[in-house]
């Protein structure tokens, strides 16, 4: 019987997702297009050979970075919207996981706002597409049931509203990390206080 071949360090499958947070971080740094399968392996202190033994292209890298990332993010919002939270605790929840699972996932959050249009073009993408309004259609749920109920103010345009919040929130969630002295918790709580309290003092 053949001795069974030991696994070498770079072909360990627990390395999977090490590779896969570098080459999220390559991706995000350099553009999908302009990162090559050797510049991760370069990162990753192997051989371009060897990371072909845990992906067979850089285009399932990235489909597995960012479909890993839209799951979450969509498992999270349904999570609150079945929570039977009130119109304004709902959105105060859907703001607040946005910011965590952008902050935990800032790399793939980058590749998602700067590569998905490109990528929704190719085989195998088009779930970015669909992947795109899910915030704002959570939003607009929410937003809708506020007016209904008087939570909200009545004059609101739902759909604006909607795209006002999810740019700020996704251009928000960027500036935190390491050194920038904010986390995504700490964002989350002073844009939730700016969008329902505003900036003028309560009389």
């Amino acid at each position: 019987m053949p001795t069974k071949k030991k696994p070498t360090a770079a072909s360990r499958p627990e390395r999977r997702p090490e590779l896969l947070a570098i080459a999220a971080q390559v991706f995000a740094a350099q553009g999908y297009d302009a990162t090559t399968v050797r510049r991760i392996a370069d990162e990753a202190g192997m051989l371009a050979g060897s990371l072909y033994h845990h992906f067979d292209s850089k285009e399932s890298m990235v489909d597995e970075i960012l479909s890993a990332f839209l799951s979450g993010l969509r498992t999270a919002y349904d999570t609150v919207l079945d929570a039977g939270l009130g119109p304004r605790e709902t959105l105060e929840a859907l703001v607040t996981e946005s910011f965590h699972h952008i902050g935990r996932n800032r790399a793939a959050a980058a590749i998602y706002r700067t590569e998905a249009a490109h990528l929704a073009t190719r085989p195998g993408f088009q779930y970015l597409t669909e992947a795109r309004p899910v915030f704002e259609q959570a939003l607009s749920r929410t937003l809708e049931r506020g007016l209904a109920g008087g939570a909200f103010r009545v004059d609101l345009d739902t759909r604006l509203t909607c795209r006002f919040i999810r740019d700020a929130v996704w251009g928000a969630a960027s500036w935190g990390g390491p050194g920038v002295g904010h986390d995504p918790a700490d964002l989350a709580r002073q844009y939730l206080a700016l969008l329902l309290d505003g900036l003028t003092p309560r009389t």
